[in-house]
């Protein structure tokens, strides 16, 4: 993209509620080489040179971390200068208690933030897409999130609608105060998920990927994420998140250099940011569920998860899982 288009892009989306444009929250840690790309996929967005932006950078666990978390630290002030919040933190919070505290921080002075961890590429209107669903849904208290980011490549019935889908997706991300409000770190109520069949599944988005052994993981202390803990609270809540009809996130830090890897989603579909142009994403004139845009979104999970022997490998996980409960819930 030559600096031409970068700079119509920036005024095309600056025109766009200008007053409006949510502040960027930016999560890294000690992988200087991606967050440089994902700041400068940042800086190709349509509205970015007019957003609010904070960076947080945690710590180092060991002291043989800290030249990359130095070096870190250096891409984004080489990048962003001082247009930019920093937090830098001199212990090390693990990705979790970073992510909850940097979006309880940004939230305690705005009504809205869009949060990006250090290994996401995003296309040039990604900003714009965030910033107008958040506007227009800011006031509707069953929209808790807007995803950038959309699994698979699932067959719309409505191709150049967003539509909203009952969970939630951690690349590349945003919401608004009053959603954030029901976030709930313990997780009250997971018990339940060991004994009402009917629970689980319906939290396991009908069988299709396992998140019900993910948040026991969680609460028995085997694992550090704020997202299925973020999910667990939406879905009580019944809310509903906003997702592109074709994703404008590709996820880089697949690569063996993050501390959670690759996750448990066996096939990525990696695919080009770049989506669908801006004029052709529309946004749905009410919050609700698509059954029919669900199902095919389910089909794309479940085929990204693996099907048949993942489901073996999800059972005996779970069943692992809540054996391990029983000794060790908090």
């Amino acid at each position: 993209m030559t600096g031409t288009e970068i700079a119509q892009n920036q005024k095309e989306a600056s025109t766009v509620l200008l007053e409006q444009l949510a502040p960027i929250a930016i999560f890294a840690y000690r992988r200087p080489d991606h967050l440089r790309r994902t700041i400068e996929s940042l800086l190709h967005c349509g509205g970015f040179v007019d957003s609010p932006v904070y960076v947080f950078v945690d710590g180092p666990k060991h002291e043989s971390e800290r030249a990359d978390v130095e070096a870190t630290r250096a891409v984004a002030q080489d990048l962003l200068g001082e247009r930019a919040i920093y937090q830098f933190h001199e212990g090390n919070l693990g990705l979790s208690r970073s992510v909850m505290s940097g979006v309880e921080q940004v939230l305690a002075h705005h009504d809205r933030i869009i949060v990006i961890e250090d290994d996401l590429l995003l296309a040039p209107h990604f900003l714009r897409f965030m910033n107008e669903a958040l506007e227009h849904f800011a006031d509707d208290e069953a929209a808790f999130q807007v995803s950038g980011y959309l699994f698979g490549q699932p067959v719309l019935n409505e191709p150049t609608t967003a539509l909203f889908l009952p969970m939630i997706s951690s690349w590349g991300w945003a919401t608004w105060k009053r959603a954030w409000q029901h976030f709930d770190p313990q997780a009250t109520g997971w018990k339940d998920l060991r004994h009402d069949r009917r629970l689980r599944r319906r939290f396991n988005l009908d069988g299709t990927y396992d998140y019900a052994t993910m948040l026991l993981r969680q609460m028995t202390g085997k694992g550090d994420s704020w997202a299925i803990r973020w999910y667990w609270s939406v879905f009580k809540a019944n809310g509903l998140v906003l997702y592109p009809p074709r994703s404008l996130v590709s996820n880089t830090g697949l690569d063996g250099s993050g501390t959670h890897g690759s996750g448990r989603l066996r096939r990525i579909v990696h695919g080009n940011p770049a989506g669908l142009s801006p004029a052709a994403i529309q946004l749905p004139t009410s919050v609700g569920l698509n059954s029919e845009s669900f199902e095919s979104v389910k089909d794309a999970l479940r085929w990204q998860n693996g099907r048949l022997l993942a489901r073996a490998v999800d059972k005996l996980r779970w069943i692992w899982a809540v054996l391990a409960s029983y000794g060790t819930a908090r």
